[in-house]
């Protein structure tokens, strides 16, 4: 994994990540967004940051 994929993504505010078994639901001003994410990943969310690791 590269260096840049290693850093956590920062959520703005008026943001919200909702991570349920390996689906990611992302809601915010313009719409949303919903990805499923191979089980192999591990997605986690903290201080306002999503963490991507496998």
């Amino acid at each position: 994994m590269s260096r840049i994929g290693k850093q956590p993504i920062s959520i703005p505010s008026g943001v919200t990540v909702e991570i349920v078994n390996s689906t990611v639901t992302v809601k915010g001003p313009k719409g949303e967004l919903t990805k499923k994410i191979n089980p192999k990943i591990k997605i986690e969310v903290k201080d306002n940051e999503i963490i991507v690791t496998r």
